[in-house]
């Protein structure tokens, strides 16, 4: 029971990672008042950029930074479509998802299941492990690390800096906002960008760090899971890393079960995560579509002379 347990809480960061990164991003897109959907479209641009990079020759850091410019750049259109062209930001989302899915299937077609040597876990050349912590730090691999950093820069961004009290303040208030002399423009174009840049990281993680592959549909609805996230986490970022070991647990959890020899039925432990996503946001229904930690101005068009 015991080598059970490590080995599931050994897995868990890897399948929270993606997810918690996708979040990070939507957080800072929704803080600024721009209701962001289209995580799932980003993260399989991500995915396939970076895939398509390391297959090309490349070193799997500089695979993992071109799936991150993918992401930023795909957001980009979809900024400029709802911030500047004032675009519905629900049906800009869906499509995002649509093209990022659809890109990402045609531009990918000759890498798919071709095999890379992508980023290692840290135990890929170290001798077995002798303890229960070191079977589980030999599990982990330098994106996880780097994405527990992001979680510390993005709340001290959004809750310790200037710049994120100015984009805080476009979410709740862009009026007063831009009286006060905030582009207010310029910072949801900016959030959304960084929050794509993260969503773009999601995909590589799970294309050059998590599997060493790419295959169309391997996001699988972890860009649903991340908006859910964000509604369970509140806005914030601290609690989207709870969220994201939370939804990660119920994702490891099949395989690992079924790794044990385990009678459980596979299909339903395959659906244990999104069935957990659709519990999450029939509570917040419930609860009240518009809680005390939601962005006042969220999804809502800015027309500057409005400051109402």
């Amino acid at each position: 029971m015991s080598g059970f347990l490590v080995g599931w809480l050994a897995a868990i960061p890897a399948y929270a990672a993606p997810l918690l990164l996708a979040a990070l991003g939507l957080i800072l897109s929704e803080r600024a008042g721009v209701l962001n959907l289209s995580a799932e479209g980003v993260m399989a641009i991500g995915a396939m950029t970076a895939a398509a990079v390391v297959l090309s020759g490349i070193a799997p850091t500089l695979g993992v930074l071109a799936g991150v410019a993918a992401g930023a750049g795909l957001s980009l259109v979809f900024a400029i479509v709802v911030v500047v062209f004032r675009g519905d930001q629900t049906l800009a989302g869906l499509t995002t998802v649509a093209v990022g899915i659809g890109l990402a299937g045609v531009l990918g077609r000759n890498f798919v299941q071709k095999p890379f040597p992508g980023i290692e876990r840290f135990g890929a050349d170290a001798a077995p492990a002798t303890n229960a912590f070191e079977r589980f730090f030999l599990q982990q691999d330098p994106l996880i690390l780097v994405a527990l950093v992001l979680v510390v820069a993005v709340w001290w961004f959004l809750e310790r800096t200037r710049a994120g009290l100015q984009l805080r303040a476009v979410g709740e208030d862009p009026g007063t906002a831009d009286v006060a002399g905030v582009d207010v423009q310029m910072v949801r174009i900016a959030a959304v960008v960084a929050g794509g840049a993260l969503c773009g990281l999601s995909g590589a993680y799970l294309s050059v760090a998590a599997s060493h592959v790419w295959v169309e549909g391997m996001i699988a609805g972890r860009g649903w899971i991340a908006v859910a996230l964000v509604i369970f986490a509140r806005w914030d970022a601290r609690r989207a890393l709870l969220g994201a070991l939370i939804f990660g647990a119920a994702e490891a959890l099949g395989p690992r079960l079924q790794a044990v020899g385990a009678p459980v039925p596979t299909y339903l432990m395959m659906m244990l995560p999104y069935g957990l996503t659709l519990i999450v946001l029939v509570l917040s229904s419930l609860i009240g579509r518009r809680g005390t930690d939601e962005p006042a101005a969220l999804g809502s068009i800015y027309l500057r002379q409005d400051k109402s």
